[in-house]
């Protein structure tokens, strides 16, 4: 049994992986750590873990942190996570890192979308961590980047058409929506109930959002040349959820049932994404809860163009799921291990 500790337990992906570990056949939370909460049972700070995992959160301390602990998840702001990595990865801690600090292997990028960074060298080893495309260099890193939750729904929506060159990576437009708890558990104006119920807004209009330099990093590894998207991110008044339509231009003619066919050859035996059948497309109420993605796509008979619909649970298989997918192969244990439970409906 591998002793975890979970650095930044008092946000939603936090107790999202405390959640997830609980059932976890070789993996044990045995530390949690929490600046404003320290020293309450994490069990108070969410009442739903009562009687399961009462354990005290701790003030962050990474040294004597490493001292207790095999695995370390950082699920930290940014800034943040990139002031205490570097000592876990020092004690020789494997390191699943839930913030953005490490998925830009450009430090000036880096810098552009966020502030500087502050261990630049560690970003060429750091390893992005999508199992579906990075399975192999995940098993052998010591730090993970794990993707943010917009970036999995869109990397996983296309990357079959874009490494198989079926597409004009120039074309790239995609609208998403998410749920409320995609904007963390602080309280902000914004967020609030009467702000956002019986209300659907679109934010960080006009190419700002921070998550499009990592997904277009990602597609241009996948296409082999630089490409710029247009990608607008939708507040849905909903708790959890990203739902991602993606439209692009392919290169030649094709059908609906052709890219089916590519998709499942694609994913063929990948345990969490499910590429669904022609004229059937994917609903976050489907996925939720779940570690899985669920994939719908077609053609468009009027302008040719290609749209294809991605759902995912944004806490789930966009975070703490994947960072534990990702921390299994890292521990070299099967992959799907602590994960494979069907999604919650109704």
């Amino acid at each position: 049994m591998l002793k975890v500790a979970i650095v930044g337990a008092s946000g939603y992906t936090g107790v999202e992986l405390l959640r997830i570990l609980y059932a976890h056949p070789e993996f044990a939370v045995t530390c949690v750590t929490s600046e404003q909460s320290a020293g309450r049972p994490v069990s108070d700070v969410f009442p739903t873990l009562r009687g399961r995992i009462d354990i005290p959160l701790e003030n962050l301390e990474p040294v004597g942190i490493s001292g207790k602990v095999d695995v370390v998840f950082t699920a930290l702001p940014h800034k943040a996570a990139m002031e205490v990595v570097p000592t876990f990865l020092k004690m020789g801690k494997n390191v699943v890192d839930l913030s953005a600090d490490y998925r830009l292997r450009d430090a000036e990028v880096y810098g552009r979308w966020y502030e500087k960074h502050l261990n630049p060298e560690l970003l060429q080893d750091a390893v992005y961590g999508i199992p579906e495309l990075r399975r192999d260099l995940i098993r052998e890193a010591s730090l993970v980047a794990n993707p943010g939750c917009y970036p999995t729904s869109v990397i996983l929506g296309l990357a079959p058409l874009l490494s198989g060159k079926l597409v004009d990576p120039g074309s790239v437009i995609v609208d998403a929506k998410s749920g409320v708890s995609g904007a963390g558990r602080g309280a902000k104006l914004d967020y609030l109930y009467c702000e956002v119920n019986e209300g659907f807004r679109a934010y960080a209009v006009g190419g700002t959002h921070r998550h499009i330099p990592e997904i277009e990093q990602e597609l241009s590894l996948l296409a082999g040349s630089e490409l710029a998207i247009s990608f607008t991110p939708h507040l849905v008044p909903m708790d959890r959820g990203i739902l991602s339509t993606i439209y692009t231009n392919p290169l030649s003619k094709v059908t609906a049932a052709e890219l089916v066919a590519r998709y499942q050859e694609f994913y063929d035996g990948e345990p969490f994404v499910r590429v669904l059948p022609e004229g059937v497309f994917p609903s976050t109420a489907q996925v939720r809860g779940s570690n899985f993605c669920d994939i719908g796509i077609t053609v468009d008979q009027r302008t040719g163009r290609v749209i294809v619909v991605s759902a995912i649970d944004n806490l789930v298989k966009g975070a703490s799921g994947q960072a534990v997918q990702n921390m299994n192969l890292m521990c070299g244990l099967p992959e799907t291990l602590g994960l494979d439970f069907l999604p919650v409906f109704p």
